[in-house]
């Protein structure tokens, strides 16, 4: 099997691991991919651009926690590749098992006895005023426009599948994907969406009206989100990790991206008991 590589940027551990990793997957017989960094932080020879090092791999290895999961599933999920998450970080929500276990477990991933969970990813794309075009950008938790530390509050007017939704006179406001709406979109209010579910999440941060709530939508839908007003900086943050400043004029469409997020599962926990381990939910 072609395996890559992916292990968390900077981290002194996971890059022990990843060379670790490396070695037992080779005496095995497996052909390697790594991306220039992990190569590079784990003492391995070449190295490849990160957008290519999943071409042609049968699996990914991504060693970290939640946040280089999110960097992996941008990374893969164009070429459709299974990513097996190790976790490394501090809550490893997403990953599905630690580092103590990673062989035992890699090893059932290995032999097939596993199950491939797809999950949505958000695309979008920055329309500027002047009418040129950024992306496209995608997104397996979510993505955000907020407003600068420094800034006051912004207006947005959204619409989806051009129908008018709202003028909200917010923070910002978070598209966010099932998998996501434990994070960014839970903080703001929003419901905890089962992450295989088929929708997508819209929901304003801290908005000036009550009656402004988070709303579900299909993901067949294609939201628009427009800066009418701003006063201060402006940001589009992709998954918290890439961003760009945006001005009053620029609009987002976002929806469906054109491949899924491919999570390998061993019989580990289901989502409702991660909930409650991971985030002490549903306790008495």
């Amino acid at each position: 099997m072609r395996i890559a590589i992916l292990s968390k940027p900077g981290n002194e551990e996971a890059a022990l691991k990843a060379a670790e990793l490396a070695e037992y997957l080779q005496v095995r017989g497996h052909t390697l991919a790594l991306d220039a960094e992990t190569a590079a932080s784990a003492g391995l020879p070449g190295g490849l651009p990160r957008e290519s090092v999943g071409e042609g791999a049968d699996l990914a290895v991504v060693l970290g926690g939640d946040g280089t999961l999110l960097l992996g599933a941008r990374v893969f999920s164009p070429h459709g590749v299974p990513i097996f998450g190790v976790n490394m970080g501090r809550l490893g929500f997403l990953t599905d098992t630690g580092p103590d276990h990673m062989f035992e477990v890699l090893d059932q991933v290995l032999a097939g006895e596993h199950t491939v969970e797809e999950r949505l990813m958000l695309s979008a794309e920055v329309i500027r005023a002047d009418g040129s075009i950024e992306g496209p950008l995608e997104a397996f938790n979510d993505i955000v426009v907020n407003k600068g530390a420094l800034a006051q509050v912004i207006r947005i007017e959204t619409r989806v599948d051009g129908y008018f939704v709202s003028s909200y006179l917010a923070d910002g406001i978070i598209l966010s994907t099932p998998t996501g709406s434990t994070a960014y979109g839970l903080a703001v209010g929003g419901p905890i969406i089962v992450p295989t579910t088929d929708v997508f999440l819209v929901a304003p941060i801290c908005p000036h009206m009550l009656t402004n709530r988070p709303l579900v939508i299909p993901a067949s839908s294609m939201v628009d989100v427009r800066i009418v007003e701003a006063r201060g900086d402006v940001y589009l943050t992709i998954d918290g990790q890439e961003g760009f400043p945006l001005f009053p004029g620029d609009r987002i469409r976002a929806g469906r991206a054109p491949h899924k997020a491919r999570l390998a599962k061993v019989a580990s926990q289901d989502f409702f008991s991660i909930l409650h381990t991971k985030m002490g939910w549903g306790r008495a």
